[in-house]
């Protein structure tokens, strides 16, 4: 088992510090046993639906004002009912306002798709947001270089894939578009422009975030040397956010063991005598371990850094704090365990990628995590997270009920191939620290 940390999990607490005190009153009772709680509901429904239609009005400030609405109801209910009869509509006047509207509008409209993926949860219409979602938001991405923009659309477009990708190349897809903002492709007319660190931590965040639900990745070893080598590099950059980003996407990376299996794979054709197109020879494998040296050089002086570079003191004890696990993993093969509260229970983590999804996750879901973690049936899926339910009931209606739990519905069709894929991936996992284990013997 891995050592046991009692502290937050790490890179997003420096954005979610104020989140928890807010969300935990999302414990909320049954509505069906509380007076009056149909008439709220309806008022609830009534409001959403004036919001939804404030959407087709021309003044910006205006379709703002519903979107921050929309926002809201969505990060404190799971509004299935609304979603069943508006789901189309919604979807499409938020592209509509990412297409055409303004900053603040396009970062709103990408929250809202994103809350709607994960509202909905597997099945189709998740597919169907991330289809028709994928070249409205690439192409926001080239139309402007504001912060607030980019790091939202990434954010959207980092979870639209995790619940909608339903095969490796729609995730490997979006991980490419995801990274191209740090590493365009420049044709003879592009100009290079140099992203700030809140993109380039959201770039690194939301790229690491899809690489913990790939099983399978065509990228050769090539291109993974240098995405390790870049990683390497933001390690030695000024801004502590960007640092501790590449350091988790590190971790993962180690965590996948792609270097062993490229090493296993070189080893293979020596063996043979012939070295297969595409193999790795022994010259990019001595490379590729150079690289990890490097980082674990780098990791160790981060873990007891004394300051200078950033600034705030919280920040330097999460880095601290972050890098002395990576450590621990990068020569132990010990990853770190964690234990975040969710009303009366205790969401546990005990690998890298679960504390990666889990970081990132309530980073997007903000004041809304508590609730989303009680109710949402996707992430107790994702976490294998089964809460207490709250007066001893399900909070989910009958109407729900039938909607998402039936054993004949395409969404738990879904929700058993997601189920079995997270046993893969845990199984995989698991084999790697086995394996790191043996190796350090």
């Amino acid at each position: 088992m891995g050592k046991k940390t009692q502290r937050k999990n790490a890179r997003m607490d420096l954005l979610d510090s104020d989140d928890d005190t807010s969300s935990i009153s999302s414990s909320s009772t049954m509505q069906s046993e509380r007076p009056g709680m149909d008439e709220v509901q309806v008022h609830k429904d009534v409001m959403l639906d004036q919001s939804l239609d404030a959407l087709y009005e021309q003044r910006s400030s205006t379709r703002e004002q519903a979107l921050a609405s929309i926002l809201n109801a969505f990060n404190s209910d799971l509004q299935h009912e609304f979603v069943e009869k508006k789901f189309a509509t919604l979807l499409h006047q938020c592209l509509h306002c990412i297409k055409k509207g303004s900053i603040k509008e396009t970062s709103l409209a990408s929250h809202v798709i994103g809350l709607l993926a994960l509202t909905v949860g597997l099945g189709d219409q998740a597919q169907e947001i991330l289809e028709e979602s994928v070249t409205p938001l690439s192409q926001a991405l080239k139309s402007g270089r504001e912060a607030l923009k980019i790091t939202s659309i990434l954010e959207c477009l980092a979870v639209i894939t995790f619940v909608g990708g339903a095969n490796p190349e729609q995730t490997e897809r979006s991980m490419q578009i995801i990274w191209q903002m740090i590493h365009p492709k420049l044709g003879s007319n592009v100009v290079a422009t140099k992203p700030s660190p809140a993109v380039i931590t959201t770039v690194v965040s939301s790229w690491a975030f899809l690489l913990t639900t790939v099983d399978r990745w065509t990228l050769g070893p090539k291109l993974w040397q240098e995405i390790v080598t870049y990683l390497s590099s933001l390690l030695e950059k000024d801004d502590r956010s960007v640092r501790i980003a590449a350091g988790e996407a590190l971790a993962l990376i180690f965590e996948l063991r792609t270097l062993e299996k490229f090493a296993a794979e070189a080893k293979g054709s020596t063996a043979n005598g012939s070295v297969k197109e595409g193999s790795v020879s022994q010259e990019a494998l001595m490379n590729m371990h150079g690289v990890k040296s490097k980082v674990t050089n780098q990791v160790r002086d981060l873990a007891a850094e004394a300051g200078g570079k950033g600034s705030a003191k919280k920040d330097l004890n999460t880095q601290r704090s972050l890098f002395k696990d990576l450590v621990e993993f990068l020569e132990n093969g010990v990853a770190p365990e964690t234990s975040t509260k969710v009303g009366g229970d205790s969401l546990q983590t005990s690998t890298w990628y679960q504390m990666i999804q889990l970081n990132f996750l309530k980073h997007f879901l903000g004041g809304g995590f508590i609730k989303h973690m009680q109710e949402n049936e996707f992430l107790h899926d994702v976490f294998s997270f089964t809460p207490k339910k709250i007066g001893g009931h399900s909070t989910m209606s009958s109407e729900e009920k039938r909607l998402f739990k039936s054993p004949n519905s395409a969404l738990n069709k879904a929700r058993t191939l997601f189920l079995n894929k997270q046993r893969m991936l845990a199984k995989n996992m698991n084999d790697g620290h086995y394996a790191a284990m043996v190796e350090n013997e």
